[in-house]
Order: structure tokens, then sequence, then C-alpha cells
């Protein structure tokens, strides 16, 4: 098990070594650069700029070096904990993200947890209650959840909490709380917040897993080995969460290392729906206004959450199904 940590642990460095270059050479794709577009906003404004003091922007910011240099400086800096320079906002990446990378790790968090904890009895209940009432009902929820886009949930929840319970659901917190130091009422009011925002990003996806569960335990609960244990006399309870249930979580253990980044993509739109202060309109604005570093942070972000998500997924399927085998072509 050790070696198989161990070379887990070192394919996981190249990987990400790659994907910085594939980031990096992404963000550089659109022509020209930030200082660019600033300079074009002036002059369509009318306003007079100082080729000079561009010039210096340029080299204050290392805009003038070649590529591989730029890139060099700005992974150089990942390394050591340093996200690089917002020429948006003119303030280091850290400074800039500040609360909304932690609130973004919350909102995120906890919409995973409401998806497992969520999708996973109704799953079951519709598996081994296949075609029942209950089991019609929640298709039938799953169905919305799956085609009605996240974006006009939340509009609609919007709507609804103000004309019908007079209230604002919007942003994550109570707006004196804005920009505030952390307190205890602070951490109250983003509690009292999250669930609005949970409920409309989890949906989709408490509704795919839903389906994906029932049909994976379905298709274990009609092999031969259910029906002997059922023969022998065994409990439906014992039957079910002894091999197989076990057998039809696999996808879903696999598929955590692409849960965490599409939730954290996925909930783009619903921010700026909601007024969320967390990472994805600031994301979405550097992406606009081509803030290279900023955006690439992100970027990068997002990769180490897949690349640590397929780490755990690894173990957690080498540690539940025995058949999976730590090195190829070792038999058993």
């Amino acid at each position: 098990m050790l070696t198989f940590l161990a070379r887990r642990l070192f394919v996981m460095m190249p990987t990400l070594f790659f994907i910085s270059v594939l980031v990096f050479v992404i963000i550089q794709l659109p022509p020209g650069d930030f200082l660019s577009t600033y300079l074009n906003e002036l002059q369509a404004q009318g306003e007079a700029v100082d080729p000079a003091k561009i010039a210096f922007l340029k080299q204050q910011y290392g805009l003038d070096q070649p590529i591989w240099q730029q890139y060099f400086d700005w992974a150089w800096g990942l390394l050591h904990g340093d996200l690089g320079f917002s020429f948006e906002y003119n303030l280091p990446v850290t400074e800039v993200v500040g609360d909304r990378l932690w609130l973004s790790v919350v909102l995120n968090f906890s919409t995973v947890l409401f998806i497992y904890i969520v999708s996973f009895p109704i799953g079951i209940y519709s598996a081994t209650r296949q075609y029942s009432w209950g089991d019609y009902g929640f298709t039938l929820l799953g169905f919305l959840g799956l085609a009605m886009p996240n974006f006009l949930f939340a509009l609609i929840l919007l709507y609804y909490a103000n004309v019908v319970f007079g209230t604002s659901i919007g942003g994550l917190m109570d707006p004196e709380f804005i920009n505030q130091g952390w307190s205890f009422a602070k951490v109250m009011s983003v509690a009292e917040h999250l669930w609005a925002p949970v409920l409309v990003i989890g949906t989709s996806g408490t509704a795919s897993m839903i389906r994906r569960l029932r049909a994976n335990l379905l298709d274990e609960l009609s092999k031969q080995y259910v029906v002997t244990a059922h023969a022998k006399g065994l409990s439906p309870v014992r039957v079910l969460f002894k091999y197989p249930l076990r057998m039809a979580l696999n996808p879903f253990i696999a598929d955590i290392g692409n849960i965490l980044p599409q939730v954290v993509s996925g909930s783009v739109l619903v921010s700026v729906v909601m007024s969320l202060p967390t990472t994805g309109p600031m994301l979405l604005a550097a992406l606009q206004s081509q803030d290279m570093y900023l955006a690439g942070s992100f970027l990068m972000f997002l990769a180490l959450l897949t690349v640590v998500g397929m780490f755990v997924s690894d173990l957690l399927l080498a540690w539940l199904d025995p058949r999976i085998r730590l090195q190829g072509g070792v038999s058993q």
C-alpha cells in the first residue's frame, strides 16, 4: 500500500506541471494583455495615455519578458505560495482572493455533502422499491432537477423568497458583515444564508447521482450472488449493505476527482445571480479582463482539486473493492 501511495504521489507532480504549462498557454492565447486592453479602453473614451507609462508598467509587471520567462516566474511563485499580481485590482492575488476562497470552499464542501446525504437514501429507496409510487415520484423530481438550469432555479427561489416570505436570500451573509472581520455573529450569518445556494447548486448533482445509484444498484441486485444470499436466508438489509451497495458505489468513488471542480466551476452563474462573494464571479471577471495571473491561479486551484480528488478516489476504491488490484499483472 505504501508503494501504491508513493507511486500515486509521484505521478501527481508531473501532472500538475503539465497542467500549469497548459493553463499558462491558455491564458496567453487571447491577443494582447491586460494593459493593452486597458489602453484601448482609455483611447476609446478619448483619454490621453502616456506610452512611457504603459512601457513602465509592462516592465514592472514583467509583461515585456519572453513567454517562457513569464511562465517560470509565475510557476516559481506558485511553488512558494505567491499566486502572482492582479493587474485589475493592483494587489497581490492572495489579497484579492481574501475570504472569497474560504467561502468558496465552505460552499462547495457543503454542496458535496448535500449531494451525497440526499441522493444516497433516495437512490437506495428507488432501487429496492422499483416501480413503486415513491420511485415514480423521485424519478419525476430527478428529471426536473436535471432539466432545470441552476441559474433559473436561483431566480425562482429569489423571487418567491422575496414575494412570499418578504426576505432576501442573496449573498452569503448579512450586509453589515461584508468587509468585516470574522466573528461568531458573522459565522452564524453565513450559516443562515448557506442553505439557499447549496440547494440551488446541489439540485442537478443530486438528481444525477440518484439516477446513477438506482441503475447501478438494480444491476447488482439482479446478479446471482444476491439471489443465492436470499436463498440462504440472509436478511434483505444485510444482503443489501454487504455487497450490492458496495459494488454500486464504485462509480461514485471514482467521480470524487470530477465532482469538486464541477461544483466549483458550475457555481459561477449561480454566484453571479445570487450575488455570492465567492471565487466564481471573480474568475469570470478575470477571464474577461485578461487578468492573467488571477485567472491562472483559479484554474490551477481547480486542477489541484481534480488531481487531489483523483488521488483520494483511488485510495477509497482500493479500500472499498478488493477486486481492484494495486499493481497490474499481479495474480491474487
